[in-house]
């Protein structure tokens, strides 16, 4: 039977601590080493600019503190986090090599950790090089896409960069069922070697290979390109998506999706893509499983949702025309369902770590209790070694701030021209939240014309 804890509700950003009653010098010199009763957060500063949508600034301060707010194991956030940032701020070749730099880091430092020995993170995974989750590694994809998509328009790069994006993301989400195979198999033979048992895990993680918002990217980007046969395909396979996950697709196709492949002859159509919200973040929930006469500790992650302001997005031409943005996809519930796959490794990686700490405040336990002599000694080690197997334990909380939580999409028919319009984020009420102004927007026939607006409210 499994004690089960979550972790009651705390600041976004906010960092787990916890604080034991400590008894004798070795439970002093534990909570010196592992304990901090009050910490602070260092992205406030960044987050209130982001909040206000000073995105130049907020990537300035972020930058000027990243040495306080990242350690060296932290490289994937700094790029993930910064190149976000450099996205809205509207410096796209900046995010680009971030956003790249973090994929290449994702890529090695997962390499890396199937090939350790679970002794590598023997007090927890943060000591672990960040090797970003799944939905990150996805969805930088997506936003380099977009950074290209700008560049292309500058008339700095093909926008083939743009769809070799969306390729490497959709070849992501195939694998992402098997990528955790070599894991398994590691962890399974970490614990043979240690001879300890490892316990099924009560989640079972569920496959999710096929991404709306990736082939709605494909469909507009071979559209651009003129390859309709491929852009029909994409537009399947969006359509595929929401038959075939409707756990996470729970809403109606957007309506614009009909018009995509159907432009009338001497009009342009003009895209417009809104991001809103946030990611979900990490938090804690502790486990205590039986190992003998006693119990061990398993601090696991698990995905807690940013309520976002913004229900209803619309556009608003200043010609009159308007049309209202619909969800194409929920990228928290993406998160959800391609964490569940990761977290199965986590899970096993670290019954395996507290039980190696269990045995071992086990044996110093009967050693003292068979060891007349140095009983004393022998006792005063077990109880440090539980102290140490309490305290260290601690669920790895690490993930990027600046992904956004939803996606939404619309489009219009127009004729070709140049258009000044808004993009406006309402809250419950039709209250206006912000928005977002773009001026002499060239709409030209048989192109890809599409507007990217973000509110991370």
């Amino acid at each position: 039977m499994y004690r089960r804890m979550r972790q009651g509700p705390k600041p976004e950003g906010a960092r787990e601590t916890t604080c034991f009653p400590l008894v004798g010098s070795c439970a002093v010199l534990a909570a010196v080493l592992f304990l901090s009763c009050a910490t602070v957060d260092p992205y406030t500063a960044v987050d209130q600019l982001v909040e206000t949508e000073d995105f130049s600034r907020g990537a300035e301060v972020l930058e000027t503190n990243s040495k306080k707010i990242y350690r060296d194991k932290d490289r994937v956030l700094y790029c993930l986090d910064r190149g976000m940032l450099a996205h809205y701020a509207g410096d796209w070749e900046l995010s680009s090599s971030l956003l790249e730099e973090g994929e290449r880091a994702i890529e090695e430092n997962f390499a890396v950790s199937i090939s350790q020995e679970i002794g590598a993170y023997l007090v927890n995974d943060q000591s672990r090089e960040y090797d970003g989750e799944d939905y990150e590694d996805l969805y930088l994809n997506v936003f380099n896409a977009f950074n290209y998509y700008h560049r292309n328009r500058e008339g700095k790069v093909s926008l083939d960069e743009a769809m070799v994006e969306v390729r490497r993301l959709n070849n992501k989400l195939k694998n992402l069922s098997v990528k955790y195979g070599a894991a398994v198999s590691g962890l399974q033979r970490a614990a043979l070697e240690n001879k300890t048992e490892v316990p099924g895990n009560p989640e079972t993680p569920r496959e999710f290979s096929n991404s709306a918002l990736a082939r709605y990217l494909g469909m507009l980007l071979h559209r651009g390109e003129g390859g309709m046969d491929d852009a029909r395909i994409d537009r399947d396979g969006l359509k595929l998506a929401f038959a075939d996950y409707p756990s996470i697709y729970d809403h109606p196709l957007p309506s614009s999706l009909d018009g995509e492949l159907e432009i009338p002859a001497g009009m342009a159509r003009l895209n417009v893509m809104a991001f809103t919200g946030r990611l979900p973040v990490k938090a804690e929930e502790t486990l205590r499983i039986p190992l003998g006469k006693s119990w061990i500790k398993l601090a696991l992650p698990f995905l807690r949702y940013i309520p976002s302001s913004v229900v209803s997005i619309e556009v608003i031409l200043d010609e009159g025309e308007r049309f209202d943005l619909e969800l194409l996809e929920d990228i928290g519930k993406v998160a959800e369902a391609s964490f569940s796959l990761k977290r199965n490794i986590i899970y096993l990686r670290t019954v395996i770590r507290a039980s190696i700490k269990g045995v071992s405040a086990g044996v110093l336990g009967a050693m003292a209790e068979s060891d007349s002599e140095n009983s004393g000694l022998f006792s005063l080690l077990s109880i440090g070694a539980q102290i140490f197997a309490e305290v260290s334990e601690k669920a790895d909380l690490r993930s990027s701030r600046y992904f956004p939580g939803k996606a939404y999409v619309g489009a219009v028919n127009l004729k070709p021209g140049l258009y000044s319009f808004s993009v406006r984020y309402y809250s419950a009420g039709k209250k206006l939240l912000t928005e977002r102004r773009f001026e002499n927007v060239e709409i030209k026939p048989n192109k890809l014309n599409l507007t990217e607006a973000v509110c991370l409210k």
